[in-house]
């Protein structure tokens, strides 16, 4: 496995926020190209330390430089693209990937890490392929592996996707989220009565409000319910961030599944305007709403499509405040 060299010491920037990120192999791959030459490294260290101070044109110049120092190393390419993920740089990112693969296509971690920022970019079928290249490498991470659930849902390959969010339970056992998308696999395939048949129980799901989102979309709780839940409390301002953010794409989520377009896009963007700070989900929410815009819209058996319905301004204006959950949020 290639050693994350601009991430070491300090969190990455795309970090997760649904399930759990695949842990690391238990037997590390023997590296296939030479290390980093001291030149390479002490460009490196000047990026990383750019970065830190919100430099990060900066840190692309001494990446940059880091590649044009020894332009046939492995590292060179793979430090700067992981510099460009983080700075959600995704297609500059994609395009370094590839250039590190094309010199050593052995590193697992660089196709699982492409595959993040083909998805990112909309790219579905690639996403997949790079993610099922990374399970070719490391076979035991797959029922790990959630993020390719998500990437075969936007690829309309759902029976594969719930397959793999039934799998992921058997690792994962508390998560909602993980639920959910295999309620979403199912309902395009089969129907929502079938999702509602066949959603998958949790318990112990302890962030707010996801056990009310679980219910939702089990049919059993109402959209206001989840709207409650989340402001109850009165949360300091982060936490409420975070669950306004997860109530946000969930019901956006649970709209559009039910044929309620119009109330389903503002809910999405709402949560996409946080993507920056919600890791990988805050990407799914921005993918899912641009998704929306481009795709034909398919309602599935069960759903009723509702008519055509413009975005309720709330009366009520307060910073943190939501909207009536049965209206869709202010647009901008």
């Amino acid at each position: 496995m290639t050693q994350n060299f601009f991430l070491t010491g300090f969190a990455c920037a795309a970090g997760l926020v649904f399930g759990a990120q695949p842990p690391p192999s238990a037997v590390p791959a023997k590296p296939q190209t030479p290390p980093p030459t001291a030149e390479q490294e002490v460009f490196m260290r000047q990026s990383r330390e750019s970065f830190r101070n919100g430099k990060n044109k900066e840190a692309i110049t001494f990446a940059t430089k880091a590649v044009t120092a020894s332009p046939q190393n492995f590292y060179g390419y793979h430090f700067r693209g992981q510099l460009h993920e983080a700075l959600r740089m995704n297609d500059e990112a994609v395009q370094d990937l590839s250039l590190a693969l094309r010199i050593d296509p052995s590193q697992a971690e660089v196709y699982q890490m492409r595959g993040g920022c083909q998805f990112k970019l909309g790219r579905f079928k690639e996403s997949v392929a790079d993610f099922d290249t990374y399970i070719r490498f490391q076979p035991k991470q797959e029922p790990h592996h959630w993020q390719r659930g998500i990437s075969y849902y936007y690829a309309k390959r759902y029976e594969e996707g719930r397959k793999q969010f039934d799998w992921h339970q058997t690792v994962n056992h508390n998560d909602v989220e993980n639920a959910v998308w295999h309620f979403l696999c199912v309902a395009r395939k089969d129907g929502l009565e079938k999702a509602r048949e066949k959603i998958i129980p949790i318990e112990g799901d302890k962030r707010v409000p996801m056990m009310e989102v679980h219910k939702l979309f089990a049919g059993k709780l109402k959209p206001s319910e989840v709207m409650a839940a989340a402001k109850a409390g009165n949360p300091p301002p982060a936490e409420l961030e975070y669950r306004l953010f997860n109530a946000h794409l969930y019901l956006g989520l649970y709209y559009d599944v039910t044929g309620k377009t119009d109330l389903a896009l503002p809910y999405l963007r709402r949560a996409a305007e946080k993507s920056e700070k919600f890791g990988y989900m805050g990407d799914v929410a921005r993918v899912h709403a641009d998704y929306m815009q481009k795709e034909p819209v398919v309602t599935p058996k069960g759903a009723v499509a509702a008519p055509k319905e413009k975005a309720v301004v709330p009366k009520e204006k307060e910073q943190g405040k939501l909207e009536s959950s049965e209206k869709a949020p202010k647009q901008k």
